[in-house]
């Protein structure tokens, strides 16, 4: 998700039905968020189940070293 916050932004620069709400207000602040997209969503969600998977130690820890061995190990096994 992005956002933008922009302080003090001037109430002329706003479309109209904005203005009207607003009311008497010189300036605002403007915070513009986009949606989350589902690919976000999906890898926070994948992220957080992982982390939760290596506390309670059902993925166990391995150095970089181990993590590089295990896939040359993998690479190796595919035919040429």
């Amino acid at each position: 998700m992005n956002k933008i916050v922009r302080e003090h932004y001037p109430v002329e620069k706003l479309p109209e039905d904005l203005r009207i709400a607003v009311g008497t207000a010189t300036s605002v602040r403007l915070t513009i968020e986009t949606p989350e997209t589902w690919t976000d969503s999906c890898t926070r969600s994948a992220l957080r189940r992982a982390r939760e998977l290596v506390r309670s130690g059902q993925i166990k820890r391995v150095t970089s070293q181990e993590a590089v061995d295990r896939i040359r190990k993998l690479r190796d096994e595919w035919p040429s």
